[in-house]
C-alpha cells in the first residue's frame, strides 16, 4: 500500500504530478483525444499520458518548414515502442513486427539500446490497429515509456550460455511485478468493458502519482557488461560459483541524462548496493521502487531521477530504507569482473549443442535498401526458424537456438542476403551507438543516426591509415544530452550541441565501469575527424599492451578522469 510518505506530496509539485492524479489511473481523456477527426495529434495532456501507454507523439522535423510556410499543421505521427523482457521475441513475434511496420509505420523497425522494438511514423487513426495486433501476438506497449519501471534488460547470450534461461526468466519477473495495475491499457486499446467499482482502483506499488520519474532495469552476468549495467536505476550482476548463479550483486542509482550547461544536472554511474540471493531479486527490486517512488524530486523533473535520490541521501541512507522494507539485510557484495560492452558476432556454440549467430545492425535500423534486403532477409529467416530472436542492448540482433539440422538452412539464407557481410566492418564501426535523433525525435539538437555512420566511416580511413582498424573503440553518438544511446560511457562519444555541432567526450572505460569526460565542446562534424586524428596518432605510438583507448587517454592526460557531480561540464563553462 502506499505510505504515507507519498501521500504528504508537496504543495509545489511538477504539473506532471497533478496531471497523474487527475488522470484517472492513465486514463485522461485519450479515448476523446483519438477520436477527435481534426488533427494528428492529441491534446497536451494526453501526450503526457500516452507515454504511459508506449508511445510519444512526434511529427517530421524535415518538413516543419515547409508545412508551416504553406499554413498546415505539423506533419504528426507517433512513435510506439514493444516490450520485450530480456529482449527475447519468437519467430511468430518478429514476423509480426515486420508486417506491421509496413502496415502501419514507416516500413522499418528499429531495434532499440533498451532491448525493445520501435515503430515510427504510425498515424493516430492507426494506432489502435497497431496496439490491438502487437497485442494479438503476446505482446505490448504499456510502461515502455512514462514514470514506471521500463522494459528490463538481460544479457542476451551470455558466455554462460546454460545460465541465460534463468537471467530471462527474472528479467520477465521483475517486468511483470512492476507493470501497472491499471486497466486503462486494455480499455483504451483493447475494447475491454470497464468493470462496475473501477472508481476503487489502486496501483499496490505505484499509487496515483507513478514514479517521480522514469526507471530503468537491468541484469548483467559477467564477464559480459553487453547491458552497460552502471548507466541505470537498478541493477543485477549476476555470481556465478561452479556453474550455477549463487545471488545477485544489487546497484543503484545510474542515469545517463543531463542538460547542457546546468551543473546540476550529469551522468552517474550506479553503485553496488549488496547482494541478495536468487529468490529474493523480485523483492529487492520492488522496495528499491518504493524508496525512490517516496523520496524521489516531485518537485523538479530534471531532479528526479534515482541518481539524484541517492547523490543527495547517500549510499547508506538508501540502503538502510531499503533493508526497513524488505526487513531483512543485504548481503555483502561478492566478487565480479566485467571486460567489455560490446556484443560477441558470428556464431557461437551454446551448451545444449544449439547455435547462436549475432549480427551487426547498424544503429539498430532493420529497412531494406535498393541494394540491401536486410528486412526482407530477417523476415525469410523468421519464417523458417524454429528458435527466438534476440535483441542485444547494441541494438544488433542474435539469432538464437539454431538447430544443427537447421544451421545450414540459416548459413544459406544469411549469405543469399549479404546479412554477414556487416560482421567484417570495422572495431569502430561493430561498436558504435546511435539514437534516432531528427527527424522525428522533439528534443533533438542535431543528427544523430542519420550521421554517425558516415563519421564512423571518415575516422575508420584514419585507423586504417594507423593500423588500427580492428580495434575495438567504442564510439556512440546522440542528437541531444539525454543519452540514450549512452553516450557518456563510449571511449569516443558525440552529444548533440546544434544543427552540425556536438559536444566530444573521451575516456570512459572499455568494461562500462567508468564515465567519460568533455574534451571539447560545439565541435563542427566536418572538424571531428581532424580532432581525433592526433589522438589516435598518439594511441598507435604510445600505447601500453593490450590498452584500451578510452584508458589511454585518461592515463596520458587528454583528459582527466571524471568522479562524480558538476565537474562533468568544467570544461564547457570555460
Amino acid at each position: 500500500m502506499i505510505s504515507d510518505t507519498q501521500e504528504q506530496t508537496p504543495v509545489k509539485r511538477s504539473k506532471n504530478e497533478d496531471l497523474k492524479v487527475a488522470s484517472n489511473y492513465l486514463r485522461g481523456t485519450l479515448i476523446e483525444s483519438l477520436q477527435d477527426p481534426l488533427s494528428g495529434a492529441i491534446s497536451a495532456d494526453d501526450s503526457q499520458l500516452s507515454k504511459f501507454h508506449g508511445m510519444y507523439l512526434q511529427d517530421d522535423r524535415d518538413l516543419r518548414n515547409e508545412r508551416r510556410k504553406q499554413k498546415l499543421d505539423k506533419a504528426y505521427s507517433f512513435m510506439i515502442r514493444v516490450r520485450v523482457p530480456g529482449g527475447v521475441a519468437t519467430s511468430e513475434q518478429w514476423l509480426q513486427m515486420d508486417k506491421l511496420a509496413d502496415l502501419y509505420a514507416n516500413g522499418t523497425l528499429k531495434l532499440t539500446t533498451r532491448q525493445a522494438f520501435q515503430f515510427h511514423g504510425v498515424l493516430k487513426w492507426n494506432l489502435k490497429k497497431t496496439i490491438q495486433e502487437i497485442n494479438a501476438v503476446c505482446m505490448d506497449t504499456i510502461a515502455a515509456c512514462g514514470d514506471v519501471n521500463r522494459n528490463v534488460m538481460s544479457n542476451p547470450n551470455p558466455w554462460q550460455s546454460e545460465l541465460h534461461e534463468e537471467t530471462l526468466n527474472l528479467a520477465r519477473a521483475i517486468s511483470d511485478h512492476l507493470t501497472p495495475r491499471t486497466r486503462a491499457y486494455h480499455e483504451i486499446w483493447l475494447d475491454e468493458e470497464r468493470v462496475a467499482g473501477g472508481e476503487e482502483e489502486e496501483e499496490p506499488i505505484y499509487g496515483k502519482t507513478y514514479l517521480p520519474r522514469k526507471f530503468k532495469t537491468v541484469v548483467a552476468v559477467p564477464p559480459s557488461n553487453d547491458v552497460d549495467i552502471y548507466a541505470h536505476d537498478l541493477g543485477f550482476i549476476a555470481i556465478v560459483e561452479k556453474g550455477k548463479i549463487v545471488g545477485y550483486n544489487v546497484t543503484v542509482g545510474g542515469g545517463m541524462g543531463m542538460t547542457h550547461g546546468n551543473a546540476a544536472t550529469y551522468p552517474r554511474l550506479a553503485e553496488v548496493l549488496g547482494f541478495c540471493k536468487p529468490e529474493q531479486a523480485v523483492d529487492v527490486a520492488e522496495k528499491v521502487v518504493l524508496v525512490q517512488r517516496d523520496y524521489g524530486d516531485r518537485v523538479e523533473r530534471k531532479h528526479a531521477r534515482l541518481k539524484y535520490t541517492i547523490a543527495d541521501r547517500g549510499l547508506d541512507w538508501f540502503r538502510d530504507q531499503v533493508e526497513q522494507r524488505l526487513g531483512y539485510k543485504l548481503g555483502k557484495p561478492r566478487a565480479f569482473e566485467f571486460t567489455s560492452t560490446g556484443d560477441r558476432y558470428g556464431w557461437v556454440k551454446g551448451h545444449d549443442g544449439r547455435w547462436h549467430v549475432t549480427l551487426f545492425i547498424q544503429n539498430g535500423r532493420v529497412r531494406d535498401t535498393d541494394t540491401f534486403k536486410m528486412k526482407t532477409g530477417l523476415r525469410e529467416i523468421a519464417k523458417v526458424h524454429t528458435g527466438d530472436f534476440r535483441l542485444t542492448c547494441n541494438q544488433n540482433l542474435i539469432i538464437a537456438a539454431i538447430t544443427e539440422e537447421q544451421k545450414p538452412v540459416i548459413e544459406k539464407l544469411l549469405n543469399d542476403y549479404g546479412l554477414s557481410a556487416g560482421l567484417e566492418s570495422s572495431g569502430l564501426r561493430l561498436n558504435s551507438m546511435a539514437c534516432v535523433a531528427l527527424p522525428t525525435c522533439g528534443l533533438a539538437l542535431a543528427e544523430s543516426e542519420r550521421s554517425l555512420p558516415d563519421l564512423v566511416t571518415e575516422v575508420d580511413t584514419i585507423l586504417a591509415e594507423l593500423g588500427l582498424e580492428k580495434e575495438p573503440i567504442v564510439i556512440r553518438m546522440t542528437g541531444c544530452p539525454n543519452g540514450c544511446a549512452r553516450p557518456f560511457l563510449a571511449e569516443i562519444g558525440f552529444v548533440g550541441k546544434g544543427p552540425g555541432k556536438y559536444n566530444v567526450y573521451l575516456g570512459a572505460a572499455h568494461d562500462g565501469s567508468r564515465l567519460n569526460k568533455l574534451y571539447k565542446a560545439s565541435v563542427n562534424i566536418e572538424d571531428v575527424p581532424a580532432l581525433l586524428k592526433p589522438i589516435l596518432a598518439r594511441y598507435k605510438a604510445e600505447r601500453n599492451a593490450n590498452e584500451h583507448f578510452g584508458d589511454f587517454c585518461v592515463r596520458t592526460g587528454v583528459v582527466t578522469p571524471y568522479v562524480s557531480g558538476s565537474n562533468y561540464h568544467e570544461p564547457e563553462l570555460n
